[in-house]
């Protein structure tokens, strides 16, 4: 802010009528207002702001703070005086806020349109650089220099493009292609559960995988301060499947020094026994990478071999908004933590099935040729088989 608003400020407000405390970062006014500049460095920062009353906030790059951050400060702006109060904010796509302003913002309607909502009005304002008539009569060439960014920060800066996501971590990610409309699961595929517990979210996805090595995250739970007893009862009142595997991180097997037990071990008294999952982060987004990269099918369509039902609102929500970590690009953000229990959870079952299945089917007595056995969807077999009495044979992956 010393080098931008601050500094702009300094220039726009005559002393004869304001004073600045350049410790506090605070103008005043000769009628008593005041202006304050501050910041939200992490979540907790704006419980610096528990007490205050701002008549007017104003943001400068949204995108910069996460949803929490900007909900709260909501809150701040109040007063007992008749003085208007509301919130403004400019902004450039990109950021770690990107997905919730376009939510908020963008898709909401029409831009240039006030929409009503029951906890108030919003309005979008595109403002392109094209708009900046005293930027672009002072400074012809700096449509040119954007010119020279790489393609999603030129689309941003100067189309003001909120499609793209600069700093996305699954940028493979489309809606049309990963998410799907719900269908009955069949009951000869293996249905799989994962979570990610915390008294701050029980994440927990249901995971069918079919014959082709085709995964379909179907059904989740996801809800805040749940004790483990009361998520296990919660898991067990949305589970009627038999669950092939159950997996979770390393640390729910950390033992509470005053019970002796384990969050897997509460977790097992309820009848849910536990499989310790790989929690090697790198491989793990590795691996959801593989399961969600686009590929054709054998009719030429674009696929994925996980897809999600449309009833999975938060990992449909959480996924695509994950940004890489500034300090490790193979890594996702930490921050906002609320985007990453879902995805943590999808990222355990994709460490640890990465192998092809094989389906062991009881074939009626007979003979088989190679064909007829590849009709019913066995490959790679050469030679006929006699079957005499009933038996097994390893459906291979097609």
């Amino acid at each position: 802010m010393e080098k931008s608003l601050i500094r702009v400020s300094l220039e726009l407000y005559p002393t004869e009528v304001a004073s600045y405390n350049s410790s506090k970062h605070i103008w005043t006014f000769k009628n008593g207002s005041i202006i304050d500049f501050g910041y939200i460095d992490n979540e907790k920062d704006v419980y610096k702001y528990q007490s205050a009353e701002y008549d007017v906030i104003r943001f400068d790059e949204l995108t910069h703070f996460t949803e929490y951050m900007y909900i709260y400060m909501i809150s701040r702006c109040r007063g007992a005086n008749n003085y208007p109060k509301g919130l403004k904010s400019s902004t450039n796509p990109g950021g770690i806020g990107h997905s919730w302003v376009k939510t908020r913002f963008i898709d909401i309607g029409e831009p240039n349109t006030i929409h009503e909502f029951k906890e108030g009005s919003r309005i979008f304002i595109p403002s392109l650089v094209q708009d900046n008539m005293f930027l672009l009569e002072n400074d012809p060439d700096y449509i040119t220099r954007l010119d020279n960014l790489p393609e999603k920060e030129r689309k941003a800066l100067k189309y003001g493009d909120w499609d793209i996501f600069d700093g996305q971590f699954f940028s493979e990610f489309r809606r049309d292609i990963h998410v799907i409309e719900p269908f009955k699961i069949p009951d000869s595929w293996r249905i799989f559960r994962t979570r990610d517990y915390g008294l701050d979210m029980c994440a927990v996805l249901w995971i069918a995988l079919d014959w082709n090595m085709n995964a379909y995250v179907y059904k989740e739970l996801y809800e805040s301060n749940l004790i483990v007893s009361a998520a296990a009862k919660k898991i067990n009142d949305m589970t009627s499947e038999k669950i092939y595997c159950d997996y979770a991180p390393p640390d729910l097997w950390n033992r509470n020094r005053d019970t002796g037990k384990s969050t897997a071990d509460i977790f097992a008294e309820n009848g849910q026994f536990l499989t310790k999952a790989d929690n090697n982060r790198t491989d793990g987004w590795l691996a959801l990478h593989e399961w969600l990269k686009i590929i054709e099918d054998e009719q030429g369509q674009l696929t994925s071999k996980l897809k999600i039902f449309s009833n999975c609102t938060n990992l449909i929500r959480t996924l695509p908004s994950l940004i890489h970590d500034e300090k490790n690009p193979n890594d996702v953000s930490t921050e906002p933590h609320e985007l990453t229990h879902d995805p943590d959870a999808l990222r355990y079952f994709c460490t640890m099935w990465q192998v092809p299945m094989t389906r062991t089917e009881r074939l009626p007595k007979g003979t088989y040729t190679p064909t007829e056995l590849e009709d019913l969807g066995y490959k790679d077999i050469n030679t006929p088989i006699k079957v005499n009495v009933v038996s097994s044979v390893a459906r291979r992956r097609r």
